[in-house]
């Protein structure tokens, strides 16, 4: 096979999955598939300050880079946080306040989405300009297949490739249809941005909503967990999810659920881990008690916001690249 129908075929794979992302792949009949998009943990380490600061250390920077400062001198660890202090002060005002350390442990923490964006920016961006518009996304995802009328996989590449122009309009903030690195990753990812969260619940809601009244009845939600694939009788959970649609997912008891309601199972209002570290951090560290942090002060109180040798006892872990 030709080194360029392989190309094709890995970007109908992603195609396939951009484009139904809110989609799941089939599973056997007894296997229960989640729509709920759940903020995920900072850290799978335990949060006791009194016996280390290593959930901290990764909610700060993210697990994988806090690995590589366990190894530095404490001087060493010093010197590299305080090169983050400076880009956490968005603002430049000599200050780091609660909202800007919210706003940086949740970028630490989707560094996975942002190293993802990045490894598929040089396909897209044909003429390396630094930006991908419409026509560039268009063109290299879909190319030819939009001239076939029949194609062999049985998808139709002209109804996805509408709702995939909604989606890139959505996230394309000033309307240009040409995308910046962070409206392309809000194309690519749009659970992770507030803004994009209708298209999200749109596109879910027309995944599920079979007959296309607009709305989600109950063997339509069930419908899209289970297949019965012939058996009669449905495992437990499936009848927990019967009971769940109609106890607590159908909020005004009409027998369906409208668009705030697929709202609200999908995208719940979850705890905010990012906001309640932010204020753990600044209480921990703010010695004048002003409600926002110089660098001296953070730099101060290094220990809680990186590791080093002198906090890890100089575990041997892989060194990666500067932060």
């Amino acid at each position: 096979m030709k080194e360029t129908d392989l190309i094709i075929m890995d970007l109908r794979q992603f195609l396939m999955c951009l484009s139904l992302c809110t989609a799941f792949a089939l599973s056997k009949p007894t296997e229960k598939k989640d729509r709920v998009h759940h903020e995920p943990q900072l850290s799978d380490k335990v949060h006791n300050d009194a016996q280390s600061f290593d959930y901290d250390h990764d909610a700060f920077l993210g697990a994988e880079e806090a690995k590589t400062f366990d190894q530095l001198t404490p001087e060493e660890s010093k010197e590299r946080l305080g090169m983050i202090v400076d880009k956490i002060d968005v603002d430049k005002d000599g200050f780091v306040t609660e909202g800007e350390l919210k706003s940086w442990i949740k970028h630490a923490q989707k560094k996975y989405i942002y190293d993802n964006v990045e490894n598929q920016w040089h396909e897209f961006d044909m003429n390396q300009d630094g930006l991908i518009s419409w026509d560039e996304y268009r063109n290299v995802t879909y190319g030819t297949y939009l001239d076939d009328p029949d194609p062999d996989d049985g998808f139709n590449y002209k109804q996805m490739m509408v709702r995939d122009e909604r989606r890139f309009k959505m996230a394309d903030k000033d309307g240009d249809l040409i995308a910046t690195k962070e409206e392309f990753t809000a194309f690519l990812h749009p659970e992770e941005y507030d803004y994009m969260k209708d298209i999200v619940v749109q596109e879910t809601m027309e995944d599920i909503d079979k007959n296309a009244d607009g709305f989600i009845d109950l063997e339509e939600y069930i419908g899209d967990m289970y297949s019965h694939d012939g058996n009669a009788d449905e495992p437990e959970w499936v009848k927990t999810e019967r009971e769940q649609f109609v106890e607590f997912r159908d909020k005004n008891r009409d027998g369906k659920m409208d668009k705030e309601e697929t709202k609200d199972w999908i995208l719940p209002s979850d705890y905010d881990h990012a906001e309640a570290e932010a204020r753990h951090l600044v209480y921990e560290s703010d010695q004048n008690k002003d409600g926002r942090l110089t660098k001296e002060e953070i730099v101060d109180k290094y220990d809680l916001f990186v590791g080093s040798q002198a906090t890890d006892f100089g575990e041997a872990l892989v060194r990666h690249d500067e932060f």
